[in-house]
This record gives structure tokens, sequence and C-alpha cells, in this order.
């Protein structure tokens, strides 16, 4: 049981942040029992508005973008709930693109905690259930909900999606998820509902999942067998499924696989969408912390990049990225991870791209000291320093590249949401 005083309805949001982080025994418990039993008590698990639910290892917030950015040019209201934010929780819910003042979630907040009784929650399940109270206030057209982790066992579970998506499947949290891809393609599988379809991103799904999803009455739909895309020239791409055939599509800034999951589920949906919103969608389609290119400016003197890859999967779609969108650019990556992520893995993907490391610890839980990165660098990498933090790091970054006087240096901040997240994106 907590120690930390409830916060009255009239207290801020950090308050009651803090209050939800000692609220539960530990900060992942997984299971929906206990979720279930409070959002019963709300009516928070029925709407009327169709539900996106998008799971996978990466490419989840890119997924969630594209959905909402199409839905939104063809006139759809939208409501989305992802996690983890950024900069500020109030990131973590979106109503028509728009985020909610503090005070509205404070409401939500008090909305669930007199609801709850004396069931325990984590802050997740309690995010995830104020989330879901929020959007419940809106005449919504449609739901877009991020899986914190894994699928079947995860908060947002505990609605029905009318339309599934996964996105990827790759070796992650495996001490909730196990460490081979058949089990975890299982758990991230559990969001599919049986007669509605579901949308597979992943090219290399497991066909024994696939088959049980089959036989469960699940609708599937995989990349590669009932939809299809391919580059069509420089800038555009060509889409098609059984019916419907899209050409010439522009090029999206986010990763193409997760434009042509968002495609497919949206033409799988209740919501009939235009190929004029389709289009227009893919152009404006933008996620901070995902290929987030800060040009130089005065308090900024080389650019930086900002991509939360944190595991190899990630990583090694970033480094193609760079490869193909700076090609020839010297990087230098300032990198803080958590210590249960695949160090060794993730740095060895980084590798090819990196001239210079800067390896910054993290002091958030679980957050992995700059030393024990620099320990499971790849041999030949060379290290500027470890540093104490990721602001520490960034600024010794920012200086090597401007005295070493490379031409057009780029400077690298990945691994971890934590660590974009200490990166100002304004002036």
């Amino acid at each position: 049981m907590s120690n930390v005083a409830k916060p009255s309805s009239s207290a801020g949001l950090n308050a009651w942040l803090n209050y939800l982080e000692h609220l539960h025994h530990s900060a992942i418990d997984m299971g929906l029992d206990r979720i279930k039993q409070v959002a019963n008590r709300l009516e928070l698990t029925t709407t009327s508005a169709q539900v996106f639910t998008v799971a996978g290892t990466n490419g989840k917030g890119s997924t969630v973008r594209y959905l909402e950015t199409i839905l939104q040019e063809d006139g759809y209201s939208t409501g989305v709930y992802i996690s983890p934010h950024l900069h500020h929780y109030a990131e973590r819910v979106r109503i028509n693109t728009k985020q909610l003042s503090e005070a509205e979630h404070v409401q939500a907040f008090a909305a669930i905690e007199a609801a709850r009784g004396d069931v325990s929650l984590t802050y997740f399940e309690f995010g995830t259930l104020a989330a879901l109270w929020l959007m419940k206030q809106q005449p919504l057209d449609a739901w877009i909900l991020e899986v914190g982790l894994g699928g079947r066992l995860d908060a947002v579970n505990i609605v029905d999606a009318d339309v599934a998506l996964l996105t990827s499947i790759g070796i992650d949290h495996i001490g909730f998820l196990g460490d081979d891809r058949t089990g975890i393609a299982r758990e991230k599988a559990g969001i599919f509902r049986a007669e509605r379809p579901a949308i597979c991103g992943e090219p290399e799904f497991p066909q024994e999942v696939a088959d049980a999803a089959l036989e469960n009455g699940v609708l599937l739909q995989q990349v590669g067998i009932d939809f299809h895309y391919r580059m069509a020239g420089a800038g555009v791409w060509h889409f098609h499924n059984q019916d419907t055939v899209l050409n010439n599509l522009p090029l999206p800034q986010l990763p193409l696989p997760n434009a042509a999951t968002a495609i497919a589920a949206l033409a799988a949906s209740n919501l009939p969408i235009s190929d004029k919103a389709i289009r227009a969608g893919l152009e404006k389609a933008r996620e901070p912390g995902r290929l987030q290119l800060l040009e130089a400016s005065a308090n900024r003197p080389v650019d930086t990049l900002l991509d939360v890859a944190h595991n190899p999967h990630a990583a090694n779609y970033l480094v193609q990225a760079l490869l193909n969108l700076f090609p020839q650019r010297p990087i230098y990556a300032v990198v803080g991870m958590l210590q249960d992520k695949d160090i060794r893995g993730t740095l060895s993907a980084l590798a090819p791209a990196v001239k210079q490391w800067y390896f910054a610890s993290l002091r958030e839980a679980r957050g992995a000291a700059a030393e024990q990165l620099a320990e499971q660098a790849p041999v030949q990498a060379t290290v500027a320093g470890c540093f104490a933090s990721v602001e520490q790091a960034y600024q010794h970054a920012l200086q090597d590249a401007l005295t070493m006087q490379d031409t057009q240096p780029l400077v690298l901040v990945c691994g971890s949401f934590y660590t974009v997240g200490k990166i100002p994106t304004t002036e």
C-alpha cells in the first residue's frame, strides 16, 4: 500500500503522478483481473468508436501516427493513447491530435481513484484507465490504442479491438514475454479477436501462431500474403491488397512498412477512407523522437537527429535510414540505455554508422551506467567518454563535432525514450 498521501482533486498533475508511482508494489504486474474490475465499474471497455489496437516490438508509435493522421484528413474524430511519453505526461493522450490540459488529466485520475476502491493498480494501469475515461467523454469515431508491453496481458487489451495491428516481432522484454520469437508473437497476438481483422506487418510471423489465429476465427491479413507494398521509383511506392490498389503514393518520413500496415488496417475497418486522405496523411505524418531532425541553430551548433531506437531490430532500421538519408556524414552518437535491454546487440547494430561514441548514464529506474555501455561496445568502437548524464554527453558531442572540422557532422541521440526526452527540441 502506498505511503504517499492521496492528492486532492485540486492537486497538480505532478502530485498525482507521484501518487501513481507509489500506489502498487511493482512497476509492472502482468494480468487483467484488477484493471478489469475498475474498468467495468466505469463502463470503460465499450465504445461506439472503431477501436484500433497496435502492438509490436518496434513501429507502434509511427503506425499510430499514420492511422491518426489519415483518419483526420478524412474528417474523422480520433482519440489516441500512447506510451511512454518523451517530455510531458500529457503527450500520452490526444483528442483530435491535441494534447489535453493538466487539469483534464487530474480530473480523469480523480475519477479512477474514486472508482477503484481497494483495487491496487500500477502506474500504467491507472494511466490507461484514465486515458479511456478521457476518450469516453468525447464523441469520437476512432480510438487508437498503443500496447505498452506484449499484448495479451497488457492493460489496453481490456478493450476489444475492432482492428488489431501487429507491426513487428523482436527479442525484447524477455523477462515478461520470453526469449524466442514464437513465444513473443503469441503474446502480441493476444490482442487479436475472433471474427475481426488482424493486420500483421511482420514479414516473418511464425506460422504456428498464424495457424492458431486462423483456427480461432481471426481474420488475419499478413504482409506479403494478403497485402503488399513496394518502392516504385524515386519518392513513390505502391500498395495493394485484394480490394485496394494505390499507386505512386508519396514516400513518408516515418518507416514505410508501418505505413503499409496502417493502410491495410484502415482498409479493413468500418470507416471508409479516401485515396486523397491516405496521400495527404502520408505526407503529413510526423512523430517526435523518430528520425526527428533538429537543424543547427544558435544554441545547437550541429544538426542533431533524435531516435528512440532501443533494441537491435530498431537499431538496424536506424542505421539503414542514416545511410540513406545522411550518406557520408560523420556521426557522433550519444547513447543512454536501460540495463534490461540488449545493449551489446544494439550497439553492434549501430556501429557501422557511428564515428565516435558518447555514453551517458540514465538516472531512471533500470537505467544503465555509461560504463556498462562502454564495456559492451564493439571492440573497434572509438569511445569519447562516459558521462554522468545525457545532457553532458550531448554537449561534449556537439563540441567535438565542431572542433574536428568534419564536413556536415551529425549528432545522433538514441537508445531510449528517456535519452531522447532529455534533449530540448525548441530554442
